[in-house]
């Protein structure tokens, strides 16, 4: 069986509780994508165009840095990544992540948490933060309410 990794960004505590019921239901290991600088509710004011994160999504090299390296992503075959949608998209810390690491060989499987949007191109913005041999996968968008029943059933199309 394939060493498992859950990784996630939360930046309200959405994508923190369904990334924690996913690593226990598939028994994965669990690694949280911390900012180095944490968001404030201001910096997450989507209707602010000059909130941190407005000003960030709007600038596709924007590359918001994050307070460790510790992922041992060479520990793992099978990497869940996890974040909220910000603007039809993953967050640009994910960018950072991704290119923090050697991804190659790996399959990174997306999911996100979301107020109504859906994955829409997140593989292709993410793609471009990856090696030509790391196979991103696009998982699917997980409510807050999912069980661990529903997570692991969901999950095992990709381990």
């Amino acid at each position: 069986m394939s060493k498992i990794l859950v990784s996630y960004f939360s930046a309200s505590g959405v994508t923190k509780s369904v990334s924690e019921k996913l690593a226990k239901a598939i028994g994965a290991d669990i690694y949280e994508i911390k900012p180095e600088a944490p968001y404030t509710s201001a910096d997450l004011d989507w209707t602010n165009k000059k909130s941190r994160s407005t000003v960030e999504m709007k600038d596709k090299k924007s590359r918001p840095a994050i307070e460790d390296n510790d992922a041992k992503i060479e520990n793992y075959d099978t990497i869940f990544l996890g974040f909220p949608m910000w603007w039809y998209t993953a967050p640009t810390i994910i960018n950072t992540f991704l290119e923090s690491y050697d991804f190659s060989g790996k399959k990174i499987v997306l999911f996100a948490t979301s107020g109504g949007s859906g994955l829409g191109n997140t593989k292709n913005d993410l793609k471009v933060s990856v090696s030509d041999t790391a196979e991103i996968v696009n998982g699917k968008v997980l409510g807050r309410s999912a069980g661990e029943a529903e997570l692991a059933d969901w999950a095992k199309d990709f381990i």
